[in-house]
């Protein structure tokens, strides 16, 4: 197997001879997943749709192991084959990216046949088991990733699964749903027991929004992250969505990250955007993104266990915001004619900001 060229690789993957690190490699001068290895963590992310590829602009940035070492798939609605998965698989499994798979079970975007259905617990049992298990096995060994621990000197090939999305509501309750209503709580366990059994090397996660500060719904899922632990349900991250809005960085988000990595999990942000509530934004508002990117980026870096950092595609053009949130967007890093936004250096200033 070729050996890393360096600690801080563009790629996951790369020949040569293992040696010191160039001071060019550890204070990179552009590139969102440089700045990221550079800090020491595994991955600077955006999510993507292989139909954008089309787009030659968008897909030349997203294939820059410069500025992105990891992919995320976005859901579709009504898509329930692996065809469009496999494509963004392929690709990373070509290029040494790594992959995150998004996700097992989550109450949105289901089959009729499934929503509409009248299931026992143990006939709802079997198929949240079964599901977990094809979906993940799927891709068992389709994606290596070989991750330099700079600490224990050793590699290891493992990737990462949401496979809860969204089991609470706000007030830290748990989410009314065809899983919950038969259920109870016992799909969450189900589904990770499923997952690990499919592949024992992935990172199984439980994904939410707003838990990105302290609060009713963080502390609902670090008592259930708790609650699992204790009996033996394999679970190894929480991921921090972190959909905000500019202004509005909860001021507990670092405190938050360490306290759930103090649970015995790691974390990661998974779907990073900052929106305007209000189009076009201002100097002023331009400026405050930048901020708030570097403060969400810089929480991150702050913590050890925080892994890494995706956002939720990366262009305007393609972002989610508008056609959910109407007359609000601008939330990426790179505007929708694929022009960097000051929101990208901060970014960059996130991840070599120094901490004692």
């Amino acid at each position: 197997m070729p050996a890393l060229l360096s600690l801080l690789a563009v790629t996951a993957f790369a020949c040569g001879v293992l040696g010191t690190p160039s001071a060019s490699l550890l204070f990179p001068t552009s590139g969102l997943n440089l700045a990221a290895k550079s800090a020491k963590k595994l991955y600077f992310g955006t999510a993507t749709n292989s139909e954008q590829w089309n787009d030659t602009k968008y897909y030349n940035i997203l294939k820059n192991d410069a500025e992105f070492g990891q992919f995320a798939t976005e859901p579709e609605e009504g898509v329930f084959t692996f065809q469009d998965a496999d494509i963004i698989a392929d690709f990373t499994k070509k290029t040494g990216k790594l992959l995150r798979g998004h996700n097992c079970v989550w109450y949105n975007q289901l089959p009729d046949w499934l929503t509409t259905g009248t299931f026992t617990a143990p006939e709802l049992a079997f198929i949240v088991s079964r599901h977990c298990y094809n979906l993940v096995n799927h891709y068992k060994g389709h994606v290596y990733v070989l991750r330099f621990n700079i600490h224990a000197n050793s590699t290891s090939d493992r990737y990462s699964w949401d496979v809860i999305n969204e089991a609470f509501n706000d007030d830290g309750t748990f989410r009314e749903d065809v899983f919950y209503n038969t259920l109870n709580t016992s799909y969450i366990p189900l589904a990770l027991y499923a997952a690990r059994a499919a592949d024992p090397n992935a990172k199984l996660y439980i994904n939410d929004y707003n838990i990105e500060g302290t609060g009713a719904k963080s502390t609902a899922l670090k008592n259930l992250v708790k609650s699992l632990k204790a009996d033996g349900v394999p679970i190894d991250g929480v991921g921090i969505q972190s959909h905000l809005i500019v202004g509005e960085v909860p001021s507990t988000f670092q405190q938050n990250l360490e306290e759930f990595v103090a649970l015995g999990v790691e974390v990661a942000i998974t779907e990073l955007d900052i929106r305007f509530q209000s189009l076009p934004p201002d100097a002023a508002g331009i400026a405050q993104q930048k901020q708030d990117y570097e403060t969400v980026v810089a929480a991150c870096n702050a913590v050890e266990k925080c892994v890494g950092v995706t956002v939720w595609d990366f262009t305007d053009k393609y972002s989610w915001i508008p056609s959910t949130f109407p007359g609000q967007g601008d939330a990426c890093p790179w505007d929708e004619n694929y022009v960097k936004k000051p929101a990208y250096e901060g970014i960059i200033e996130g991840f070599q900001t120094k901490h004692h």
